[in-house]
């Protein structure tokens, strides 16, 4: 299987001639979501969910479909009929034949003034292990994770939380997303703290990916 990088939090997943794409943003690239045989997406904020991005994949395929939560599924389910499926934690499913776990159910909490909404994080089964997506917020899956999809800066984190999370999944490699925001002086810092030279990350190698870059599982 293989895995690429896309824009922020949006990721693509390929085996046997199939597509997963998961939470193409609006800081994604516009065709983020297209070519996709299924989309996954964990919350309704407009850096991993693109009501347009969604739409334009869905019409270009009519074999598309779409899992999520609740208050996303709401906004298409009308304009395609049986292709939006609604899921939550404890879930199981198969999209594009992929094996799908759903865990966790609230956004990290940005501020107490502000409600925290739905989040749901993705379990992929890979064949030799699973890839672990999970959306905005620090979730910890019941079941091994063989690579983090790492979620390195957010208005609801900070790096200590980011280090204690990768210590306690203890994924065998960790690669970076939710990475929109940051600037190009800060992968260097980020790789140091959460490379062999930082603080210690219980083993797990980070990696950093760019958009468009490509690594097989």
């Amino acid at each position: 299987m293989e895995l690429t990088k896309k824009g922020h939090s949006c990721v693509a997943l390929h085996r046997d001639g199939r597509t997963l794409v998961i939470d193409p943003g609006g800081f994604s690239e516009e065709d983020a979501a297209v070519g996709a045989d299924a989309i996954l997406v964990t919350h309704e904020h407009p850096d991993h969910f693109d009501e347009g991005r969604l739409r334009a994949a869905l019409e270009a395929n009519p074999a598309t479909r779409v899992w999520t939560l609740r208050s996303v599924a709401e906004r298409l389910s009308a304009a395609f009929p049986g292709r939006v499926h609604t899921v939550g934690d404890g879930d199981t499913f198969t999209a594009a034949g992929f094996e799908v776990e759903v865990h966790g159910e609230l956004h990290a909490v940005i501020h107490p003034d502000i409600p925290r909404i739905t989040n749901v994080g993705y379990a992929v089964a890979t064949g030799d292990g699973v890839v672990f997506h999970p959306g905005d917020a620090l979730t910890v899956p019941n079941r091994p994770v063989d690579t983090l999809l790492l979620p390195v800066q957010a208005p609801w984190s900070k790096v200590s939380e980011v280090i204690d999370y990768l210590r306690e999944v203890r994924p065998r490699v960790a690669y970076d997303i939710h990475d929109g925001l940051l600037s190009e002086f800060a992968p260097p810092v980020y790789g140091r703290m959460l490379g062999p030279d930082g603080p210690g990350v219980g083993g797990a190698e980070h990696v950093r990916l760019v958009p468009g870059q490509s690594v097989a599982l």
